[in-house]
């Protein structure tokens, strides 16, 4: 997960992007003079590399090893923005080289492999000898959107199809791939759960996230992020994925509770919303309104426009908690180390932790902010 192209300035420095690694322990910017690396808890700078005013527009972790993939970027890139580069932070110096006759959108790593987005292309390498193993066609993929399971026991990815709002899934361990037409419009943003059995999507309308299974394709939930458009920066899975959170240009996180047993379920998302509604578990369902003892996310309770407004947005479910930004820019969210607490960092230079109640939801409380990096202006601020 992360965010990149709309560079903010700090003096001189410029941060081109933001990334957290696979486990949410670290996060890394790219600047237009090199990259930096951050530890989130506790928080504090890891370690810098500076490339004499070269920038760094994408730097990909892999967990917390000294193996780093960049690709260059900003006005003066440090290396051709076409080429992924292998950086061994131990040695100083890059390992490896990844070459492309196009620019790179973005990098995903696993323990095992490398993912490479291109404009058109996603493709896929064997981390050890950086031997080509897969490649597919996509629809024009300007973000660079793609995921990757980072769970050892399942090897999944997910990139766009080549239709407007289709993922396709590979799902390597059983050589099957999944096309899945998520949305109407085009993706905005896709993420996996850490064993890659969910897929979470957004379009570019930005008022649901759906949650399908990557076995079958099935929809398994419809989340509803608000009724006005807006544009997902990212989706992310705790651990578990017992919850999905959701950063976006409306300044607010969402949290939302994922159904467990529904996810189990092969076909489940309109099924098993209308047999909740059948048994009185419908509109204004709260947290305690699951008859299996699970946590539910509150649905629409303006049940009387329901001939004005679409049915679909009814049985989709409202977030179950809140994080309100003070700032309102590019970020990415994470769930943190600790029970029911999120992670948010942005291209301002802000780092924030909050925690919310699993039983109850509402308001996250605010835990820490730190700025790691100080934007031209914040002194006066």
């Amino acid at each position: 997960m992360g965010q990149s192209g709309d560079a903010r300035k700090a003096g001189s420095l410029e941060l081109l992007s933001v990334n957290f690694n696979q486990d949410v322990t670290c996060f890394a910017c790219g600047t237009n003079s090199g990259f930096r690396v951050y530890n989130c808890e506790p928080f504090k700078e890891t370690f810098r590399r500076e490339f004499n005013n070269a920038g760094v527009g994408i730097v990909e972790m892999l967990f917390r090893c000294n193996i780093l993939a960049i690709v260059g970027g900003g006005a003066a890139p440090r290396f051709p923005p076409n080429k992924v580069m292998i950086w061994d932070d131990h040695q100083g110096r890059c390992i490896g080289e990844l070459s492309f006759r196009s620019q790179v959108r973005a990098v995903r790593l696993r323990r095992d492999k490398i993912v490479v987005a291109l404009e058109h292309k996603v493709l896929m390498y064997n981390f050890a000898d950086l031997r080509l193993e897969h490649s597919t066609e996509t629809l024009a993929n300007p973000h660079g959107l793609a995921a990757l399971s980072p769970a050892p026991e399942h090897n999944v990815l997910a990139c766009p199809g080549l239709h407007c709002g289709q993922v396709r899934v590979e799902l390597y361990d059983v050589r099957r791939t999944r096309f899945i037409q998520a949305h109407a419009a085009a993706l905005a943003c896709l993420t996996l759960s850490q064993d890659g059995r969910l897929l979470a999507t957004a379009s570019e309308r930005g008022t649901l996230v759906r949650i399908h299974s990557t076995a079958d394709g099935s929809k398994l939930q419809e989340l509803r992020r608000g009724a006005d458009p807006a544009c997902i920066y990212s989706i992310a899975f705790s651990r578990g994925a017992e919850w999905l959170a959701v950063s976006s240009d409306k300044g607010t996180v969402h949290v939302f509770s994922l159904d467990r047993g529904r996810a189990g379920a092969p076909g489940g998302g309109a099924a098993a919303a209308d047999a909740a509604a059948a048994a009185g578990g419908g509109a204004g369902a709260g947290s305690g309104g699951a008859a299996d003892g699970g946590l539910r996310n509150p649905v629409s309770a303006f049940s009387f426009v329901s001939s004005i407004l679409p049915m679909p947005y009814f049985a989709s479910e409202r977030s179950f908690a809140q994080f309100r930004l003070p700032e309102e820019t590019r970020s990415i969210v994470g769930f943190g180390p600790g029970p029911a607490t999120l992670v948010v960092a942005s291209l301002a230079g802000s780092f924030y932790t909050a925690a919310f109640d699993p039983e109850r939801g509402g308001a996250c409380e605010q835990r820490s902010y730190c700025k790691f990096v100080e934007l031209e202006g914040d002194a006066g601020a």
